[in-house]
């Protein structure tokens, strides 16, 4: 159905894509791997014709194209399921899924009974019964917005449908729903381009995978004929080791310092929530999508309110109303929606590193400083970028993600509460960002993780607590962090 032939695409100082060529069947599942800043995003980005290619050619059914605009692509027969939300807050479900496809009578007005009905037609085949057509999408959850998001794709009945980590938001049972729903559109004969850093998800669904680094085709595998260790190989080009147990190194670190004391606290979506973080320590906080661990995090952090309940540090009880509070105090967040709510997509990178810990000369904003600081984090992290001074917008999702932990390095808190943070990330940023936290909580810092992986828990985590339905349900250490024990606390 789809043929890449020598597709080249460069951006000032990247090439992207270099000379990339290979095919995805019909009636196929087709993976496509590579490290953040491979060229992944951008080989999607001119299949929907949002970028222009600057050579090869794009062939659809034997045929070459020209794919002008993304109106031409769904022309085409090409449907996208991106992996930042493209979904309008302020419009209906609805809306957003049929968004200037809407049923129109003679006179041009839209028929909204029609709509309605065709998206809860829509909703039904999905398994979203706990979504209603005229919910505004500023009221759903991450994972509720990216099954829309897939809905709105899937609406325009594509023959080829490209998905770019579609399951980075879910929830266990929401991506089950999608896996049996993607295999039926295989089994119809759709063609499916499938992005995933989760390579568990690849050896269960794809049939074919396909390679990238550093913009350059590295080959196609049956499924089958490979294993994740070879694949890691061909992405990064080494082996990782990330199973460093934190039995091995929690009783060197971990001190008897409490650094922060968490005591009742009670929040819009979690109540009673009592812990303490030690210095030196990584404390987990594992459960479901919506259970309420994010909110926790938020409310420390002063972004939410705290209707009860007390926050220490050292000891001394401390009034935290507003993010500026909590970085006075030394504590640190990086949030889960890093493009919504921890970065300034259209600042440098620079400015981005130190947006919280501003460089002065004397009284006044030091760019000359600015630039240093920026360029010592950029070598110290290996944040992939021509320059500290490109828009940060235009870095892959792992090397924004690094831009975002260099402002927290720069400004070194005792405590960082770390939301999803390697939320899109592929496997080796993602062992570079183990690497960090380790090296944090080695240097006395307490970091709060927060995480859907629970393999990276497990790695990380000194102790577990589960969140179940905004309460803590247990806590567990060591050993006995099984995975299957995290699942049973946090399900009930």
């Amino acid at each position: 159905m789809l043929e890449l032939r020598n597709l080249s695409k460069q951006f000032p100082g990247v090439k992207a894509l270099d000379d990339v060529s290979f095919n995805v069947e019909r009636g196929e599942i087709h993976a496509l791997c590579g490290e953040n800043g491979a060229g992944k995003s951008t080989l999607l980005n001119l299949l929907t014709g949002s970028l222009q290619p600057d050579g090869g050619q794009i062939l659809l059914d034997g045929q070459p194209v020209h794919i002008a605009n993304p109106a031409h692509a769904t022309a085409l027969g090409i449907a996208i399921v991106y992996q930042q939300l493209s979904l309008v807050d302020t419009l209906s479900v609805a809306e957003n899924i049929w968004a200037n496809r809407q049923p129109r009578n003679r006179f041009g007005l839209i028929q909204f009974s029609r709509l309605r009905n065709q998206t809860q037609a829509l909703l039904e085949q999905l398994n979203l019964s706990g979504l209603h057509p005229d919910q505004l999408a500023g009221e759903l959850s991450p994972g509720q917005k990216q099954m829309v998001e897939i809905a709105k794709a899937l609406s325009q009945n594509p023959s080829l449908l490209l998905l770019d980590e579609p399951t980075a938001s879910l929830t266990e049972r929401e991506t089950r729903t999608l896996f049996t729903l993607l295999k039926q559109l295989r089994a119809e004969g759709k063609a499916i381009v499938y992005i995933s850093h989760r390579l568990t998800e690849l050896f269960a669904l794809a049939d074919r995978v396909s390679v990238l680094k550093d913009g350059q085709y590295q080959g196609t595998e049956l499924m089958a004929q490979t294993t994740p260790e070879q694949l890691i190989r061909r992405m990064v080009g080494r082996d990782l080791v990330t199973n460093k147990t934190p039995s091995a190194t929690s009783s060197v670190r971990v001190t008897d310092t409490v650094l922060m004391e968490v005591e009742n606290l009670t929040g819009d979506r979690f109540r009673d929530v009592s812990f303490r973080l030690h210095r030196g320590e990584v404390l987990g906080l594992a459960g479901l999508v919506g259970a309420g661990r994010t909110e926790i995090a938020r409310t420390i952090f002063g972004q939410e309110t705290r209707r009860s309940g007390t926050v220490s540090l050292y000891g001394q009880s401390v009034v935290i109303r507003h993010p500026a509070d909590a970085v006075r105090l030394g504590i640190g967040y990086v949030p889960e929606e890093r493009k919504a709510l921890g970065l300034f997509m259209d600042q440098s990178v620079a400015l981005n590193i130190v947006s919280v810990c501003q460089p002065t000369s004397g009284p006044w904003f030091s760019a000359e400083q600015m630039r240093s600081e920026a360029n010592r984090f950029r070598q110290q992290l290996d944040i992939r970028t021509s320059s500290v001074e490109v828009r940060i917008g235009n870095l892959s999702g792992g090397n924004q993600q690094k831009a975002v932990l260099a402002r927290w390095l720069l400004a070194s808190p005792d405590v960082l509460m770390v939301d999803e943070p390697t939320h899109g990330i592929d496997v080796g940023a993602k062992a570079e960002i183990y690497a960090l936290l380790r090296q944090l909580a080695a240097e006395g810092k307490g970091i709060l993780l927060i995480s859907s992986e629970l393999p990276e828990l497990r790695v990380l985590s000194d102790r577990i607590l589960v969140v179940r339905e905004g309460r803590i349900m247990g806590e567990l250490t060591g050993a006995e962090a099984t995975e299957e024990r995290i699942m049973a606390l946090a399900t009930g």
